[in-house]
């Protein structure tokens, strides 16, 4: 999620509140850490949203203040009915859980298709493993250590600096920089056994590895 982006789901979260948000609530709903919640909001403060509150009380939205409305053509509303339908076949449940409130706020704002569906089936959700804590890992470019188990069942400790995630139809891909091979690996979420997201960090380098990785195997895009 691009940083406009989020500032616009911040403001969102605070329009539809009929309470104060507080920042970690605003943080578990965009899957970001509580200091990128307040360099946001004191960002949308300096662009005159009317937010009110502080760290440690919470955030409200003065009446009053609205955002243009969001118009779809037909082939836009199709296509964006059917990619957030999809979703679904991820094997994610953070991205389903987004999709749903996504198509609820899009449905709110904009008719959407009613004559498109797409079928559930695809890869199945992983047991030991919270992909939502991937993805932002890989937001916030904070390394990963792993219990991976390959096809052999042999198992290995990895540290691992993600850097994006592949949905396939039978199967979810982790893309990393493995610091034990000092290459790229692929690691399926299904076969990762334990991990714990480390406080280290690779501030920086995301995007570079991302490229890196992308030119190398571009097959498997």
């Amino acid at each position: 999620m691009g940083r406009s982006v989020r500032m616009f789901e911040i403001i969102q979260l605070l329009r539809n509140s009929d309470r104060p948000c507080t920042a970690q609530k605003i943080a578990e709903d965009l899957e970001v850490t509580k200091r990128t919640v307040y360099r946001d909001i004191a960002s949308l403060q300096a662009l005159r949203v009317p937010i009110e509150g502080e760290a440690g009380v919470g955030y409200i939205m003065r009446s009053g203040f609205d955002l243009p409305p969001i118009n779809f053509d037909v082939e836009e509303a199709e296509a964006i009915t059917v990619g957030l339908a999809m979703i679904t076949r991820t094997g994610d449940k953070g991205l389903k859980r987004a999709a749903r409130s996504a198509a609820q706020k899009l449905a709110d704002a904009t008719p959407l298709s009613s004559t498109l569906f797409a079928s559930s089936y695809g890869a199945e959700e992983p047991k030991s493993i919270d992909l939502s804590d991937v993805r932002r890992a890989i937001r916030e470019e904070q390394k990963l250590r792993i219990t991976y188990r390959r096809a052999d069942e042999t198992e290995s400790e990895r540290t691992i600096l993600p850097i994006a995630i592949a949905y396939h139809s039978d199967a979810i891909v982790l893309a990393g920089w493995c610091e034990l091979r000092n290459d790229f690996r692929h690691f399926r979420p299904d076969r990762i056994s334990s991990y714990s997201v480390l406080p280290e960090t690779f501030l920086g380098d995301g995007d570079r590895l991302r490229q890196d990785w992308i030119k190398s195997y571009s097959e498997w895009l």
